[in-house]
């Protein structure tokens, strides 16, 4: 039982983040340290030579503001203040606002966001634990637009991951042409969290078929095997290299004794479907739900949030050096850029 209350209790790290924001410093424009951001997600813009960083509503004390933000910069350093590109409605119930990512696709625009509203899915806890969260509904929705700064505007009012599934972090990718959403199915309704992926339709505007599993959370190196502890997915992300053609993923758990972290994997077959394998930590320092671009200098960049501590997370991005056969931190670990952000 000891351990399943630790386990909780790092966890609900993640999940109540957003009750205790900081306030970001007021004036003309800002520097990244003075960004409260969980899960960041950078689009470089290479026709304006703009990187946008998307946020959820909640990292501006006071704002009381719904929905997503973005802030435009030009070196990774300084910011705009930030401007709204999704409004959401106030009297929708929404609890919480996770992950918003940016894709462009054929020309549009898209917004992945995770939503968790103040209504209980049907069904009883995995568990009988008395302190184990509660069953809530929980999906990645996505909403389009002509341009990176939006408005963006949904296609629908419900998400395009199963209802009757908490899922969370959906992320975008197009295989032979064909877009897939890759999510996460949460550890809380099922203990062992999954990977899993379900085809789009060719405007993202719903979904073909059923989902597919890809991993287990305790897949992961080091991952608990009680199978009463829960074992979390989160972050998703897929890049394929330009050197080897090789297919990796990276994915967010918690480790014991290393806390949050982020997970590289691959795709033997070079396909979505898989097998995933030979999962190993590729960053433990209490950071995660990393994402990957590359820099207006050619630098493979790595966005992760850390630390993970409520009203402390900020941007920090490390250089990623693509070796083929696998991806690796720079061996300065990092760059100057990221040491210009770090924030304790």
């Amino acid at each position: 039982m000891k351990d399943i209350i630790e386990v909780m209790a790092t966890v609900m790290i993640l999940i109540c983040a957003a009750a205790d924001p900081a306030p970001v410093a007021a004036g003309d424009g800002l520097q990244t340290a003075d960004i409260r951001i969980r899960d960041p997600f950078i689009y470089a813009d290479r026709e304006t030579g703009t990187y946008y960083l998307y946020a959820q509503a909640g990292n501006r004390a006071g704002s009381g503001f719904i929905g997503v933000e973005a802030y435009a910069g030009r070196d990774l350093c300084h910011w705009e203040p930030p401007r709204p590109v999704l409004t959401l409605p106030p009297d929708a119930g929404i609890r919480e606002i996770w992950a918003p990512e940016m894709h462009c696709h054929n020309g549009k625009f898209y917004l992945f966001v995770t939503l968790t509203y103040d209504r209980r899915l049907p069904g009883r806890r995995p568990t009988a634990d008395p302190h184990w969260p509660p069953l809530l509904t929980r999906g990645t929705h996505i909403f389009r637009a002509d341009n990176p700064l939006g408005p963006f505007e949904p296609f629908e009012p419900a998400a395009q991951t199963p209802a009757a599934w908490m899922a969370l972090d959906g992320t975008l990718f197009v295989e032979d042409d064909i877009p897939y959403m890759v999510f996460c199915h949460e550890w809380v309704q099922i203990i062992d969290g999954t990977i899993d992926c379900i085809r789009l339709r060719g405007d993202l505007s719903g979904v073909v078929g059923r989902p597919r599993l890809l991993f287990r959370a305790s897949a992961a190196p080091g991952a608990n095997r009680s199978p009463q502890v829960g074992k979390v997915t989160d972050g998703c992300f897929l890049y394929r290299s330009p050197k080897s053609g090789r297919l990796f993923m990276l994915w967010s758990t918690f480790i014991p004794g290393k806390d949050y972290c982020v997970v590289l994997t691959h795709s033997e077959s070079g396909k979505l479907a898989g097998p995933w394998k030979e999962q190993q930590l590729l960053y433990a320092r209490d950071g995660g739900h990393g994402m990957l671009f590359q820099s207006f200098s050619g630098d493979l960049m790595l966005a992760i949030h850390r630390p993970n501590r409520p009203g402390k997370e900020r941007l920090h991005l490390l250089r990623i050096v693509d070796e083929g056969n696998t991806l690796a931190l720079a061996e300065d670990g990092g760059t100057q850029v990221e040491r210009s952000t770090k924030h304790e």
